[in-house]
């Protein structure tokens, strides 16, 4: 597909307002430019479906977001603040019923047919973070400093301090409040007047109006709306996207009222969907599980649609896009190096190795470029983008090479560092976005540019930090491979090395037991290291799959068997359910000397457990929100569940291994 075409398909969607058929869209793209013959209908069909622009509505039809969402209806409600300060803040409460380039700060609305006055909120920035964490916690300050030229000018005078004060857009809704007589608990309907340009009609409703059942009715849908959200897409490209398929999924009640509001129904109303790490950004998943890290690194923002340059480099562990590799060829003019090879180097680690073919395929594609490039290069215009663009390329291509040494197979990667894949993934994605947006002649606006190197120091100490926790893992493995050597020579008991982590929190523990441990016996050493008091009704499961001697995977599966035989046939990660409420992942990492002490010891970990009577993680962290932050009955019903002097980073290994002794004696 051409650029021209590529634009007739979004402009296309963009005001599909019915179903269509991939004819439509095909005959829609080829009036504006009729290349690509008969393989254009494959190409439009591979790009709607690697960036999931459209719903699949009945056989053979398909729905756009703007035919899905507008007219569609959901509720807003007004915090207290809000209803204190006579405003309403838009932030994220129309996501996803809205397109998602239209930022908040220009949407609008309509009461009564008359468009809703605007005004300025002045605060601190943490006062307006929870406005916008749907989008995800890490791109609130993103939204906030896109309000307007003056925050965006605060934010980037220090981009490791915050500003004392920010000022966003929101509605004068004073006089509406006082006409309606609008109270806590109320609500607004809004409905998606104009999905392409975010306007929205609001109707007032009594908090009252609506019955539990219908309340009921819609969680139950929403809640499956996202369940099968989660079997189907992961954790996709963005929270946005998530929540789009999710409202999809959900059918159509879950698109209409009586509903509750989306971030009550996510933060107070749920106890099964949570908003979890995934690598540095969050997603929204199930209750008290880890999103799984990548297998290796994956450009997410890659697509099917690729050159067959693209699509060579991709298949070599390089997820790029041509206009990354143009940046390169750029930065090799403003070195003054248009050695070939040395360019190749920059873009291709030594830890990746290309076949003459492919490497002949590559260089050929970039003396082009180079040459292109020449007649029109000024390294003068050149000079404030350029030290930018070759920090990126060199931060680029760290990423790469750190991702091609690890998916080499040297290491066990159960002992990389949790989400190492995903932060790398992230990282690449991020620096080959601000590569593509430096391949170009003409420079960038200043203030864009400082916002780009601000954003770049941000990811080099992100990768230096996961850099040094991979070198620890590997030589931390190295040590259990020496170790493992000394275990077979040695004619004593074989021991393992497990880890066992509590979903949905940061908490763990790494113990050192005998090989010929079974589960059962595991299972007194979770209770132990987690101060638990076993007497809530358990189970292991793996795969998802109970572990109850039934044939699971292809394989029957013994409880009585050993661990070591276990992970000798391949069975070393299980999940344990403790009650509805907590899970603990279990991990064989790897076999390693008797400890001195010749008996169940704790080698490390980090958190401490929190009181098993505590109805999962996500009421967990609601509670140490609640310590903070809360009202005063919340603190003290958080100090009665968590305790008066309870703190979560006061591990203590001795403490841990007193219990352990308890529990196996000598």
């Amino acid at each position: 597909m051409t650029i021209a075409q590529e634009d007739a398909l979004y402009e296309f969607l963009d005001n599909a307002r019915k179903p269509f058929t991939l004819k439509d869209i095909t005959q829609a793209v080829r009036s504006v430019e009729r290349t690509g013959g008969v393989k254009l209908a494959t190409q439009i069909a591979l790009l709607l479906q690697s960036r999931r622009l459209v719903f699949e509505s009945e056989k053979n039809y398909f729905l756009s977001r703007r035919a899905l969402f507008e007219k569609a209806r959901f509720v807003i409600q007004p915090s207290n603040s809000e209803l204190m300060n006579g405003v309403l803040i838009p932030g994220h409460r129309c996501v996803p019923f809205v397109n998602p380039l239209i930022p908040p700060h220009q949407y609008t609305f309509y009461f009564r047919e008359k468009l809703c006055p605007v005004d300025s909120l002045e605060g601190a920035p943490e006062d307006f973070y929870p406005y916008y964490s749907i989008f995800g916690e890490e791109y609130a300050p993103h939204y906030i400093a896109g309000d307007n030229k003056e925050n965006e000018t605060a934010f980037s005078l220090d981009p490791d301090e915050e500003p004392p004060e920010v000022s966003i857009r929101a509605f004068d809704m004073r006089a509406i409040f006082r006409e309606i007589g609008f109270v806590p608990g109320d609500r607004f309907v809004a409905t998606a007047r104009d999905w392409k340009t975010g306007s929205f009609d609001l109707e007032h409703v009594k908090g009252d109006a609506w019955s539990e059942e219908d309340l009921h009715a819609w969680t139950e849908a929403t809640e499956k709306g996202f369940f099968q959200m989660f079997e189907n897409l992961g954790p996709g490209f963005s929270c946005e996207e998530q929540l789009a398929w999710a409202f999809f999924y959900g059918g159509e009640r879950m698109r209409r009222v009586p509903a509750y509001s989306l971030e009550d129904f996510l933060f107070r109303k749920t106890e099964k969907i949570d908003t979890v790490p995934f690598g540095i950004e969050t997603r929204f998943w199930w209750t008290g599980k880890d999103i799984p890290d990548f297998d290796g690194l994956r450009g997410m923002m890659t697509q099917s649609d690729q050159t067959p340059i693209e699509d060579l480099l991709a298949r070599n562990g390089i997820p790029v896009s041509e206009f990354v590799l143009q940046a390169f060829a750029r930065d090799a003019l403003y070195r003054n190096d248009v050695n070939i090879g040395n360019l190749l180097q920059r873009i291709i680690p030594p830890s990746i190795r290309l076949d003459r073919w492919c490497l002949e395929f590559v260089c050929q594609y970039l003396i082009d470029i180079l040459a292109d490039f020449a007649s029109t290069y000024s390294i003068f215009k050149d000079k404030v983008m350029g030290p930018i663009r070759q920090r990126v390329g060199e931060l680029h291509t760290a990423v790469i090479d750190l991702s091609a040494r690890l998916t080499k197979g040297e290491i066990n990667k159960s002992w990389l560092p949790m989400h190492t894949f995903i932060v790398l993934s992230q990282i690449q994605n991020h620096s080959a976005s601000l590569l593509e947006d430096l391949d170009m002649e003409d420079e960038l606006p200043e203030q864009e540019l400082a916002i780009m190197d601000a954003t770049l120091d941000t990811m080099i100490d992100t990768y230096e930090d996961v850099r040094e926790m991979v070198d620890e893992a590997l030589s931390n493995f190295r040590q259990s491979n020496f170790s493992l050597v000394k275990t077979d020579e040695a004619a004593g008991e074989k021991w393992l090395t497990v880890q066992l982590s509590l979903g949905g929190t940061d908490i763990w523990r790494r113990a050192a037991v005998p090989a010929a441990f079974r589960l059962f016996e595991m299972q007194r050493i979770i209770h132990a290291v987690f101060s638990w008091s076993g007497h809530i009704k358990s189970r292991f499961t793996t795969d998802y799959k109970i572990v109850n001697g039934i044939a699971g995977k292809d394989r029957t599966i013994d409880l009585g068997q050993p661990l070591g035989v276990l992970a000798e046939n391949s069975l070393s990660e299980f999940l344990y359910e403790y009650g509805l409420n907590w899970t603990v992942k279990v991990m064989v990492l790897s076999k390693q000397t008797a400890p001195d002490s010749g008996r169940v010891s704790c080698l490390a970990g980090e958190g401490v457990a929190p009181n098993e009577k505590i109805e999962g993680p996500l009421r967990y962290r609601r509670l140490l929100s609640h310590r903070e932050n809360g009202s005063k009955d919340e603190q003290a019903a958080a100090a009665a569940l968590l305790g008066e002097d309870y703190d979560t980073a006061k591990f203590d290994i001795h403490d841990c291994n007193r219990m352990l002794k308890e529990l196996f004696g000598e």
